[in-house]
C-alpha cells in the first residue's frame, strides 16, 4: 500500500480583461457596524416531544423526566407518585438573536439542541419555551416543529449517521414578546464601527461622506471609526442621515493575507500578496509496505499443522526537482504564474508556502486554519 497526502488547490482572485486585478467597490453599510445598535442573545430551556423513540433515555437524563411533570402539572395533569417512561421527548437548549428595533410580534429564528443522550430531533415539536436574555427578563417565546440537520438510520447489527441530527433550528419559531428600550432619535453622534479595522478604509469612507455632504459631517477617529456629525448632515433624523451614507461605495483596503485551510487544503491567496524573488526546490517522499505471507504445508503424514509465515517489503522512495528560482511578482497574477512554474503536486504547495514565508520572502500575513 502507498502512503500519501492530497490536497485541493484553490486560488481566489479577479482578474480584469487586460490581466490587471482589480476591486469591486463595496457599499459602506457592508463595511461598518453602528455603534449601539446590536442585538441581543437569548437561551431558554425546554421539551421537544412527538420524537419516534429518539427520545432521552430517563435514567441517563433525569430533568428531562422533571421538565414533562413540571409542564404537564401546569396544564392540569397530576402525575405524582405515576411511573412512567417517556422515549419521544427530550431536553433541549433553545438559542436565538434578537434582532436590533425588533419590535412585540415580530417573528426570529431560533436553534434548538439536545442536551441529554438523545439520538435524534428529527420530526420533534418544541412546546412553548421562554427566551432570556443576559437580564434574566423574558424578551421572546419559541415554539414549532424542528428541521433537524441531519438524519440518521438504524438496525439490528448497523447505525448511519449523517449531519447532527440532534440540533435544528426552526425558521420564525419564536415571536418577540419584550422590546429593548431604545431612543434612536435623541442620538446627535453617531459612530460607525469597521468591522475589519483598517487606517486606510476608514479615511476612504470618511472622504466619500464629507465629498457627498459638500462639507466635514464625517471625521475618523481611528483605524475602527467613523464619526459622523448629524448637525452637518441635515438630516432630520438620525435614521435618515444613515440611509443617506450608508449606500455610498468605497474600495476597502486589506491586508496581504495567505490563508491555508490544512483540513481540505484549501489555499486562498489574497489580491496585494507578493513574493520576493527566491529559489525553491522540492521534493516528495512515499513509503509502500507490501505483505507477502508465505503457506507452509507440513510433510505428508507427518501430523503437522498448516502455518503462514509472515514476509513483509518496505521500502522508501524520494523524488524531487531541481533548484528553481520564482522570480518576484508584482501582482497577483504572477505570482501565481510564479508559484505554478515549480510544477509541483497541489497538495505540496502548502509547504511551500510555509517555507518561503519562514525564509522572509512572502511579503503577507500567513494564516493557517
Amino acid at each position: 500500500m502507498r502512503f500519501r497526502a492530497g490536497f485541493a488547490l484553490v486560488f481566489s482572485f479577479f482578474l480584469a480583461p487586460g490581466g490587471m486585478a482589480f476591486a469591486e467597490p463595496v457599499r459602506i453599510k457592508d463595511l461598518v457596524e453602528i455603534d449601539g445598535v446590536r442585538g441581543n442573545d437569548l437561551v431558554g430551556y425546554g421539551l421537544v416531544v412527538g420524537l419516534n423513540g429518539t427520545g432521552d433515555g430517563i435514567r441517563n437524563a433525569p430533568f428531562t423526566e422533571e421538565i414533562m411533570a413540571n409542564l404537564l402539572e401546569r396544564l392540569g395533569v397530576n402525575v405524582v407518585g405515576e411511573q412512567y417512561r417517556p422515549k419521544n421527548v427530550a431536553a433541549v437548549f433553545v438559542t436565538a438573536a434578537l434582532p436590533p428595533f425588533s419590535r412585540a410580534g415580530a417573528r426570529i429564528d431560533v436553534t434548538v439542541s439536545a442536551i441529554g443522550d438523545a439520538k435524534s430531533l428529527l420530526g420533534g415539536t418544541l412546546i412553548m419555551t421562554p427566551l432570556n436574555g443576559a437580564d434574566g427578563q423574558i424578551y421572546a417565546v419559541a415554539q414549532g416543529t424542528i428541521i433537524a440537520g441531519g438524519v440518521q438510520a438504524e438496525g439490528e447489527a448497523a447505525r448511519v449517521v449523517q449531519g447532527v441530527p440532534t440540533a435544528g433550528t426552526i425558521p420564525s419559531g419564536a415571536r418577540v414578546e419584550r422590546e429593548v428600550p431604545f431612543d434612536f432619535t435623541q442620538v446627535t453622534i453617531i459612530r460607525l464601527a469597521l468591522k475589519t479595522a483598517d487606517f486606510t478604509t476608514a479615511s476612504r469612507i470618511e472622504q466619500a461622506i464629507n465629498k457627498m455632504t459638500g462639507r466635514r459631517a464625517a471625521t475618523m477617529l481611528d483605524a475602527g471609526t467613523v464619526a459622523l456629525d448629524l448637525d452637518r448632515l441635515n438630516a432630520s433624523s438620525p435614521a435618515h442621515a444613515l440611509a443617506q451614507i450608508e449606500t455610498l461605495r468605497i474600495d476597502p483596503a486589506t491586508r496581504a493575507r495567505v490563508v491555508v485551510d490544512q483540513r481540505s487544503g484549501t489555499i486562498v491567496i489574497g489580491e496585494d500578496v507578493r513574493i520576493s524573488r527566491v529559489a525553491v526546490a522540492q521534493g516528495s517522499l512515499t513509503l509502500r509496505v507490501e505483505e507477502l505471507p508465505l503457506v507452509v504445508q507440513p510433510d505428508p503424514f507427518s501430523a503437522g499443522e498448516t502455518i503462514i509465515v509472515p514476509r513483509s517489503t518496505a521500502e522508501i522512495e524520494t523524488s524531487g526537482t531541481r533548484l528553481a528560482e520564482v522570480s518576484g511578482g508584482t501582482s497577483l497574477s504572477e505570482v501565481i504564474g510564479g508559484l505554478n512554474a515549480l510544477g509541483v503536486r497541489p497538495h505540496d504547495m502548502i509547504d511551500i508556502l510555509k517555507s518561503i514565508h519562514a525564509a522572509g520572502a512572502l511579503h503577507a500575513e500567513f494564516v493557517i486554519q
